[in-house]
């Protein structure tokens, strides 16, 4: 059997790049990794699809997301919680 210490969700922290999507966002996650020959230390950038039920995250948003099961084609994860809202953009 598997212990609640086992089976902890992975979770990440990103900010949403696009919310075009209906119950959908993409959050770009970064992070650093070191040049494999040079050892400088380069910043990379992953984006994930993530499921937001309410639609409430907007562009620039900073938020938490949770992997979970399939729940289509690109989305394995999940919006848990908008950690800073972002700047309201002026038209």
């Amino acid at each position: 059997m598997m212990t609640a210490e086992q089976k902890r969700k992975t979770t990440k922290v990103g900010r949403v790049v696009s919310d075009k999507m209906d119950k959908t966002v993409v959050v770009a996650v970064d992070y650093l990794k070191p040049h494999p020959l040079y050892r400088k230390i380069i910043r990379r950038t992953k984006k994930f699809h993530a499921h937001d039920e309410e639609n409430a995250c907007k562009v620039g948003d900073v938020v938490r997301i949770e992997e979970t099961r399939p729940l289509s084609r690109t989305k394995r994860w999940r919006v848990v919680e908008i950690v800073q809202r972002g700047e309201e953009e002026q038209p």
